[in-house]
């Protein structure tokens, strides 16, 4: 299933943003110990990404970007 990335705006706490993933509908935004389902709608401001966009996000933020391959498939 294609997953779609994203990046939310960059907040105090995360000034390059926050790394969202959208497969199957779902949405999820990646935490320390790997992606959480986010209710409601998209963060308004999120701006959809390319994968290479989200590796280097990955690389820069201290994750190995093979995490962009664990976005959960939905049930």
């Amino acid at each position: 299933m294609n997953v779609r990335f994203l990046r939310a705006e960059p907040t105090m706490a995360f000034p390059r943003g926050r790394l969202l993933a959208v497969r199957g509908g779902r949405l999820h935004v990646l935490a320390p110990d790997g992606w959480d389902v986010v209710g409601g709608p998209r963060p308004e401001g999120a701006r959809p990404i390319s994968r290479d966009e989200a590796a280097d996000w990955c690389r820069f933020e201290g994750f190995d970007e093979a995490v962009l391959d664990d976005v959960p498939q939905p049930e």
